[in-house]
């Protein structure tokens, strides 16, 4: 099992050449390569979030293994705490804290990485706002920006600004950073907004679960605001048919897209990305400017 060595900690890596995207023939290893290579990044949008882990070790088309709790076998210089407002009962979750921690997860085929809106110092005090933009049977991520920029002009006037990224997958996620709230304060507001776009846009958007809904409708998910949820991480790979990625963009970017392939951003991609863009997430990462939601 071939060895590495990464900023002072060592670590075995297994099953490099395994092919986790069939379709397209992607590795274990270009997997870890991507997570090592946008490391700082990646670990800036996710400290001190406790991580749910999506493991695929037999690749996308395999077994899926979701975890919370501890692997059995993480090395003992991990970061581990414990969380006591995700479950009914304390357990202890992983918080990816530094380089050899990302890759230590992403060897395990740890793909998808997923946190709350809180950190652990402030477990079920949010500091981030989500929507989670879902397109059902017959609509797609053009559909979504067109919900997208409903909500960003309500939230705006709220005082609130809202980033947004593809989710990896078939929609949009909408962040926005905020003063810490509770989370079921936080859960409530999101609510009502979602309810707001349907009734706004009652041809487009829903705000109620049942899937029947959906056809040719977008989902505005504000759930995901509970303090036991989680959303796929900023930049994290995402197990779909290609090795895309949770990218964040730009509302300019977001209006010039003329077709869904257009907002569609692969694991090779992203290293370039970050070098010519930015983080265009940044701005959640600031302590300052937060607004409180409106009473």
């Amino acid at each position: 099992m071939p060895q590495t060595e990464i900023d002072g900690r060592t670590l075995k890596l297994s099953n490099l050449d395994k092919v986790l995207y069939p379709e397209t023939g992607f590795t274990k290893g270009e997997a870890i390569h991507y997570y090592a290579t946008v490391a700082r990044t990646v670990l800036a949008h996710i400290d001190e979030r406790p991580l749910s882990f999506l493991r695929y070790p037999d690749g996308v088309e395999g077994e899926r293994f979701f975890t919370k709790h501890v692997p059995q076998g993480a090395p003992d210089w991990l970061t581990v705490r414990e969380i006591t407002v995700a479950s009914k009962k304390p357990m202890e979750q992983v918080l990816l804290a530094d380089r050899p921690s990302l890759v230590w997860a992403a060897n395990l085929a740890a793909l998808e990485l997923h946190t709350p809106q809180w950190q652990v110092p402030h477990q079920g005090e949010s500091d981030r706002l989500v929507f989670d933009l879902d397109p059902g049977p017959g609509a797609d991520i053009l559909d979504c920006r067109t919900v997208a920029d409903w909500l960003r002009e309500r939230l705006e006037a709220d005082g609130i600004a809202v980033y947004p990224k593809t989710s990896g997958s078939k929609g949009l996620h909408l962040l926005s950073p905020i003063k810490r709230t509770p989370s079921q304060r936080v859960s409530d507001y999101a609510k009502a907004l979602a309810a707001e776009a349907a009734q706004e846009l009652p041809d487009l958007a829903v705000s109620r679960m049942e899937k029947n809904l959906r056809k040719k409708k977008v989902f505005v998910d504000w759930s995901q605001n509970n303090a036991a949820k989680t959303t796929a991480a900023p930049y994290t790979l995402r197990a779909k048919e290609h090795p895309t990625v949770s990218t964040p963009v730009g509302w300019d970017e977001l209006a010039a897209a003329d077709s869904v392939d257009d907002l569609v951003f692969l694991a090779t991609q992203l290293p370039d990305r970050l070098e010519q863009e930015g983080d265009l997430m940044a701005p959640l990462l600031l302590k300052k400017g937060r607004r409180a939601l409106p009473s």
